[in-house]
């Protein structure tokens, strides 16, 4: 990953909404979630939810697929997980003895397809 697309992402991802809506669509999994839920679940504007989605997307971290009239938002795992590497690719200064890099990269998000993680987004 180039120190310019890192940049990118941590500059999308350091706004509270941005930051909220990131989240919101990790827990959504591949599934995703439409803009107007996306909004309704955080109490923003469409057109503030809109233009927050648009700053994620063109940092990478989201996409969308359109289903009828809805834009159905999903994360981009495989930027998240590139860019929490690249963020930790020195850690403990690259002494695997001083740091357990097994146990962060179990950390990292393969979201496997699954009706459960909507319920836990409509259990809040």
């Amino acid at each position: 990953m180039k120190k310019s697309d890192v940049i990118a992402g941590l500059l999308a991802l350091a706004h509270e909404t941005r930051l909220d809506i990131f989240r919101l669509l990790i827990q959504a999994g591949p599934e995703g979630i439409s803009a107007g839920r996306i909004a309704e679940r955080l109490g923003v504007s469409p057109t503030s939810a809109s233009f927050h989605l648009n700053q994620l997307r063109h940092a990478d971290l989201i996409s969308f697929r359109r289903e009828s009239r809805s834009l159905i938002y999903t994360a981009a795992y495989p930027v998240m997980t590139e860019l929490l590497s690249y963020l930790t690719q020195n850690c403990c200064r690259g002494s695997e003895a001083s740091c357990d890099l097994n146990e962060l990269s179990s950390l990292l998000c393969q979201p496997e397809e699954s009706k459960t993680q909507n319920i836990m987004l409509d259990a809040k």
